[in-house]
């Protein structure tokens, strides 16, 4: 039996996690979040991961306000940087398997074709700047840990843009959407179901590796609402429009399309189409 300790469970990752549980019977799962427990506190999260004999972490936990981050960049480098440096270094003191979940926004977002795990991280903005942090005190800790880069994260739980496009679809008569950012949307619930089937396998590792995660597939944000309000049945209008047209304070990556090569091959992995994930999705949020 495992102990798998799970920060940020009341976010959309850590709430698909909580979901699938039931179905990973050889794991003791333990669900936390920053009042059962402050990854931001060193002592704390060594006498939490001691204590309860913590064979895996995976941390869902993330400060993921881009456009508030501009103003709090301090905040955003301590819960996507600090703390997860000190889930690092108590992962390798106790010999646990650590799994992050990052980000695409770690790149320039300038890329013509799909980006690789090693290609040069350029963020742009604090809370990029903030999840490159995280990566790069897991690399420095040099432990038994997996750095997993996704995109576009959505699901049936909290905020998120699918949640609010349907919202938005059926109160309004027309949407302006950017149609000129490009990248491939994500259920969290896939990303959920992989990070659990690959812990026994990732658990080998003795050094970082790092993956990109994403469903099969790409769209703008354009797309992705013609999506949602196709499969949806909603009729409001959604009308293409540039970046520029729609100004916020974060930089958004023009291009974020990674390339999933390493982990289909590494582990035959089918990742399954975002059209479909999203249909999966949306019947779950209006079941």
């Amino acid at each position: 039996m495992l102990n798998i300790l799970v920060t940020g469970s009341n976010g959309q990752l850590g709430n698909e996690i909580r979901q699938l549980s039931a179905d990973f019977v050889d794991y003791h799962f333990i669900f936390t979040d920053v009042a059962e427990l402050d990854i931001t506190k060193k002592t704390t999260v060594n006498n939490f991961v001691s204590h309860h004999a913590i064979d895996v972490i995976i941390n869902a936990a993330a400060y993921t306000a881009v456009d508030k981050a501009e103003t709090e960049p301090d905040i955003a480098d301590l819960i996507n940087g600090t703390a997860v440096g000190i889930l690092a270094a108590a992962a390798l003191k106790y010999n646990a398997l650590l799994v992050h979940v990052s980000t695409d926004y770690v790149f320039s977002g300038k890329a013509h074709q799909p980006i690789c795990e090693d290609d040069p991280t350029a963020p742009d903005g604090a809370y990029a700047r903030s999840k490159l942090l995280g990566e790069q005190l897991i690399l420095q800790e040099n432990g038994k840990a997996v750095i997993l880069r996704t995109s576009w994260l959505y699901s049936e739980f909290g905020g998120n843009f699918v949640k609010s496009m349907l919202k938005y679809g059926r109160e309004r008569d027309q949407l302006k959407v950017v149609f000129d950012q490009i990248g491939s949307p994500t259920y969290a619930r896939d990303l959920a179901k992989t990070i659990l089937q690959l812990i026994p396998k990732w658990q080998e590792y003795k050094t970082p590796e790092v993956f990109h995660y994403s469903n099969e597939g790409v769209a703008s944000w354009y797309d992705f609402t013609k999506a949602i309000h196709e499969i949806a049945g909603i009729s409001c209008k959604v009308l293409p429009i540039e970046t520029k047209d729609y100004p916020l304070p974060a930089k958004r990556p023009f291009y974020s399309v990674m390339n999933k090569d390493k982990i289909k091959k590494e582990f035959n992995l089918e990742i399954p189409y975002w059209r479909d994930s999203l249909k999966e999705c949306i019947a779950r949020i209006e079941k």
